[in-house]
């Protein structure tokens, strides 16, 4: 038999269990989100990483660090970034955490695993009411807006709206478009004076799109 052929114990059989429930409830969440990352993909990561780190264990290696940097290179597929916006970063971290809880069902720490499954639902479910509160008091939005024409005015007249509205606003980048000004810009205040800038924007002739 060689080093890395063992018997299957009642104790990896938990371990395996643990780590299929710990990656289900996880993956549950990112399902139930429609996120690209779903239901199976987080149990068969948190699972993976169980196995890698029963075997590493068996054969005297330890934890298989090398665990980290497989995941990374997952975690890094699921992030999309275009000219401005970046997004897929909180699922790429409950990959990341996933496998950690999968390291540590498999290292047979299983109340660790338990307690950070416990912890990492709380933050992705709880946490996002409070996100929802604060977006709605204070929320950052980014505006493209592509003009009729190349007047900088035109910048000039949305800029005048936003601080009518008792908003703020930060320049992010000036480009042309088809040889139209185009302006995206950061917006920050109350959810409903943001809500009626894009009122405002609807009406203005010289807003071609946002």
């Amino acid at each position: 038999m060689s080093a890395l052929e063992f018997n299957i114990t009642d104790q990896d059989l938990i371990k395996i269990a643990i780590a299929v429930v710990c990656g289900g409830l996880l993956g549950l969440e990112r399902q139930y989100k429609n996120k690209i990352a779903g239901f199976r993909t987080i149990i068969l990561i948190c699972l993976g990483s169980t196995i890698y780190t029963m075997v590493a264990q068996r054969a005297g290696a330890g934890v298989n660090i090398n665990i980290v940097t497989g995941i990374g290179f997952i975690g890094a597929g699921v992030i999309f970034k275009d000219n401005i916006t970046v997004s897929g970063l909180t699922t790429a971290s409950v990959i990341w955490i996933s496998a950690a809880i999968g390291m540590a069902a498999g290292s047979g720490n299983y109340t660790l695993a338990l307690i950070c499954t416990v912890i990492t639902l709380m933050v992705l479910l709880f946490f996002n009411l409070l996100e929802r509160y604060i977006d709605k008091i204070h929320r950052d939005k980014l505006f493209v807006i592509v003009f009729t024409d190349s007047s900088y005015a035109n910048m000039d007249s949305v800029e005048e709206a936003i601080s009518a509205l008792q908003l703020t606003s930060r320049r992010v980048q000036v480009s042309k478009k088809d040889g139209c000004l185009q302006l995206a810009i950061m917006v920050t205040g109350h959810r409903q004076k943001i809500s009626k800038l894009d009122e405002k924007l609807l009406q203005m002739e010289q807003v071609k799109s946002f």
